[in-house]
């Protein structure tokens, strides 16, 4: 769970270098990062679906070897196009760590303890993306942009070694193992890859080319849904999303990703241009986010196990609406620390929602089903980072008045702040009547997860 959060974060911080090595334009160089989000929003639902048809454990050992060996391919890229290259074949063994390691849970842990490991998990993924920008910094300072690559492949050769000897092997699904939805699969990447690169492809502005894109995706979906309900094996049996607990689970996933996207895309600026800091101190005050959910990811796990998964959800929502409000009407005369208080307590909130959310969803799920429904809340998580980063930055530029912020007076960037932090309180708050709605259903109706 640490590598793929980790080489997220650590490509981000060597885009610069890579920029000045290959000699290439800054929307050439960004290929790194989105072609390693594109593997893994198109294939991460299909790998997990694989996962309980062929045996996980199979599985994610093929996707840690080839995590590894794409890792050091990277490392050694002689051109830009080779390393997109790379990048994208990493993205594919990162979609199986990613989608299986959580499947797992359900196989190795007794079901009173599944909150803290989802914690653990949780804080491991913040981990590395915590490490990414130092370990990354220090790494291209000493050794050059090629390191940020290179060091992570002793870490993928560990990750396999102890994955071969510890992991228990997990039982293919018998009576479907016969098919696998090739072209519900298929449909699917098309229709997840077209909304990633339109979510992506122009950054905060949505053009002619994004507009195509989405209308590309909505086409597949519409197909994809069509097809599943036609074929004997579907990829993905939609009579699903009627369990209250998972409809609610993959819904909350994706709006409360989107609205902690929008601190990693608002706060840079805020710091650096309503605040006036330097950039190591906008820095030091970024990384108290993913610090503070590394900390809280356990203990949060133990109280998701101790007061019940859905009750932590609640608190965790409540937590982050809480913050993103006062986010909303805090006024820059209380500087940094104005800031950086409700920073933590949305962030402690986050990582309290996604270890009871988490657990909430993957408790009761049937053993044919685990990396499927793993898939789906990795797929959530990641589809709301990525329309995060893209509306979230659309409704900072449009709040502030502005498509140029790093020319804006710093009482525009505030007012932008603060309107995205109170459309961030929104979308949670719709997150929160969404997640008690249907703890209600709940309580009336029997799972519908088999």
């Amino acid at each position: 769970m640490l590598l793929p959060s980790l080489s997220i974060s650590i490509a981000n911080i060597g885009l610069p270098a890579m920029a000045v090595a290959f000699d290439a334009a800054f929307n050439e160089v960004q290929w790194v990062v989105i072609a390693y989000l594109l593997a893994i929003t198109t294939l991460i639902i299909g790998v997990g679906r694989l996962g309980d048809l062929a045996g996980r454990r199979r599985l994610l050992l093929g996707g840690i070897a080839v995590f590894t060996l794409a890792t050091l391919l990277c490392g050694l890229a002689p051109n830009l196009p080779l390393l997109i290259a790379g990048r994208a074949l990493q993205g594919v063994g990162a979609a199986c760590m990613m989608a299986l390691t959580m499947a797992f849970v359900g196989e190795t842990v007794p079901a009173d303890r599944t909150g803290r490991v989802m914690g653990l998990l949780g804080t491991m993924s913040a981990v590395g993306t915590a490490l990414g920008p130092s370990l990354g910094g220090a790494l291209i300072a000493v050794f050059g942009w090629r390191a940020i690559f290179l060091a992570a492949v002793p870490l993928g050769l560990l990750a396999l070694v102890l994955t071969f000897r510890v992991l228990p092997d997990s039982a293919p699904a018998t009576s479907a193992r016969r098919r696998f939805d090739t072209v519900g699969m298929a449909l699917l990447a098309i229709t997840l890859g077209a909304y990633a690169l339109a979510m992506t492809i122009e950054g905060n502005s949505f053009g002619p080319l994004a507009i195509g894109l989405l209308i590309a995706s909505a086409a597949g979906f519409v197909l994809f849904v069509i097809t599943e309900r036609r074929v004997s094996s579907p990829l993905v049996t939609l009579s699903m999303f009627r369990d209250p607990v998972l409809a609610a689970g993959l819904t909350t996933s994706a709006l409360v990703s989107t609205v902690m996207m929008a601190t990693l895309v608002v706060g840079p600026f805020h710091l650096a241009l309503a605040l006036d800091l330097d950039p190591a101190l906008v820095g030091l005050v970024m990384s108290a986010g993913p610090a503070v959910s590394a900390l809280i990811g356990v203990p949060a796990g133990r109280a998701t196990d101790r007061f019940g998964a859905g009750a932590m959800v609640v608190v965790g929502l409540v937590g982050i609406i809480g913050g993103a409000v006062v986010l909303a009407l805090m006024p820059t005369a209380a500087g940094v620390i104005g800031y950086v208080l409700p920073l933590v307590v949305v962030t402690a909130s986050y990582a309290l929602f996604q270890a009871a959310n988490n657990t909430a969803v993957m408790k009761d799920v049937p053993a044919q089903q685990r990396g499927l429904v793993s898939g789906m809340l990795n797929l959530s998580r990641n589809l709301g980072l990525m329309t995060g980063a893209s509306v979230m930055g659309a409704v900072f530029a449009f709040a502030a008045g502005t498509s140029d912020i790093t020319a804006a007076a710093s009482a525009e960037v505030a007012r932008g702040t603060h309107r995205t932090f109170a459309v961030a309180a929104l979308l949670v708050a719709f997150g929160l009547a969404v997640a008690l709605g249907h703890r209600l259903r709940s309580r009336r109706a029997p799972s519908h997860h088999a």
